[in-house]
């Protein structure tokens, strides 16, 4: 994939290492980003009152009579350490949130023009030894939302476009500062922090880090909301990010986010919505390390029927050739594997999603015969799910199918019962029995018979009749 958009009014600026670097638009942002540059401070006023140094003064008045982008361009190639330090002074110095406010904007809008104004901000903080970023870390714990995600957007550039990488404990703080920003902050401010993400998770390093810290759970729980579709374009994205690490793929599938973003590119209106799905599930089949995980992520498309989405989207004209490229790339694979695809990888692959239904293969009293002892494997993984399915699941169809697969299980398995005991899935079962949905109380009360006689035949017949 060559060129991502990141919003309706930017797109990428250029590549790093194969990987997009970003121009991070927002729309709050970006509007009231408008009304500041057009504020004019009275820095007199500052240094009568003894505020900001005589030096600071010159260099802020000098910066700010250069209105067009060659005046400015000529200050900063001048005198560009200068203007970094007196950026850090004034802010540091000055409380008013509307000043603080035009300063971060013109900060924002230096290092936009030109990423390698970041050294700037390096060479006047190393002479401090002090990381370039850190006043502006101390800008996030501010009341004025603007200020903070103004902050948020130059500590990204100057942790991704400087020389210096963040340590382990400015990059934990700033990236926990993230999620917890994914968690509350549900209105168009999410755009900046989710630019911010995408700019981060550029960088090996810190995607790594990301990860660790559970970053993937936060992008999944962002897109389980009611989210436009920017919004979902833009989370893909980061996790698109994340799956440049094969070794953070391998690790994926514990959280399975295939699912999740089979449901996204089902409703998919938008082509940059597609266009980044697609991506992400090409990148979970050819970055990984293992070939179990390959495995286990096209069984997972399989059984969420991408192949029939992109039959659909094979009728469709898309702009961008990648699109096409990946749907052909997908359909081939998934095609092979389909031929491949055992009976026992259908149905685990259909557990592991927890989106149980009523496929031919819980039916089946041959894969039953065959296949029963397999869910014993990996410390019962399998019936651990089912457990957990019927703990937490409020859907009739799974609750229904994860009982019934709970009575065959026992009914093929001589040593089923005990087990069944031993992980406590026999009480869950029989709380069924009085559940409001007819289908899930009938397969419940056919299960607890499984469980309790061996005549389960003739009394499943005799509740049928009743």
């Amino acid at each position: 994939m060559n060129v991502i958009s990141n919003s309706n009014n930017t797109g990428t600026t250029s590549t790093e290492n194969g990987l997009p670097v970003y121009s991070m638009s927002t729309n709050t942002l970006k509007s009231q980003a408008v009304e500041v540059r057009n504020h004019r401070v009275n820095w007199q006023s500052y240094l009568q009152g003894q505020m900001i140094q005589q030096q600071d003064f010159e260099i802020i008045q000098e910066f700010d009579a250069s209105r067009s982008f060659e005046a400015r361009k000529s200050v900063l190639d001048r005198r560009g350490e200068e203007c970094a330090r007196t950026f850090i002074a004034l802010m540091t110095r000055i409380s008013k949130e509307q000043t603080v406010r035009y300063i971060l904007t013109a900060v924002d809008d230096l290092l936009m023009e030109d990423p390698k104004r970041t050294e700037l901000f390096n060479d006047s903080n190393n002479k401090k030894r002090a990381s370039p970023w850190i006043g502006f870390m101390n800008m996030l714990n501010r009341n004025d939302r603007f200020i903070v995600h103004q902050a948020s957007r130059i500590i990204a550039k100057l942790a991704c476009w400087g020389k210096e990488r963040m340590s382990t404990q400015d990059l934990n703080y700033y990236l926990n500062w993230i999620k917890t920003q994914l968690a509350n902050e549900m209105t168009d401010y999410i755009q900046s922090i989710l630019s911010s993400l995408q700019m981060m998770l550029k960088v090996r390093q810190y995607r790594l880090a990301f990860f660790e810290m559970d970053g993937l759970s936060s992008l999944m729980a962002v897109l389980q909301t009611k989210c436009g579709f920017q919004i979902q374009y833009q989370t893909t994205v980061c996790i698109w990010l994340l799956t440049f690490s094969p070794e953070i793929v391998d690790q994926m599938v514990a959280f399975n986010p295939v699912p999740l973003l089979a449901d996204i590119l089902g409703e998919a209106a938008k082509e940059k919505v597609t266009r980044i799905v697609l991506a992400t599930f090409r990148n979970l089949i050819e970055k990984p390390n293992d070939p179990e995980t390959v495995k286990l992520f096209s069984l997972a498309m399989i059984h969420c029927k991408i192949l029939k989405n992109l039959e659909i989207l094979e009728g469709k004209q898309f702009t961008d050739e990648d699109v096409l490229a990946d749907i052909e790339y997908l359909s081939n694979h998934l095609g092979e594997c389909l031929l491949d695809l055992s009976s026992f990888d259908e149905y685990s692959s259909e557990v592991k999603s927890q989106r149980l239904e009523w496929s031919p293969v819980h039916k089946s009293e041959k894969f039953w015969r065959e296949n029963s002892t397999r869910l014993n494997e990996k410390n019962y993984e399998l019936l651990r799910i089912l457990t957990n399915l019927l703990e937490t699941c409020q859907d009739p169809e799974i609750l229904a199918v994860a009982t019934h697969d709970i009575g065959e299980y026992v009914r093929h398995y001589p040593r089923g019962k005990k087990v069944i005991e031993h992980l406590g899935i026999k009480q869950l079962v029989m709380q069924l029995l009085s559940h409001e949905n007819t289908q899930v109380k009938y397969n419940a009360l056919i299960a607890v018979q499984k469980l309790m006689v061996h005549n389960w035949e003739f009394l499943g017949k005799q509740v049928n009749n009743e």
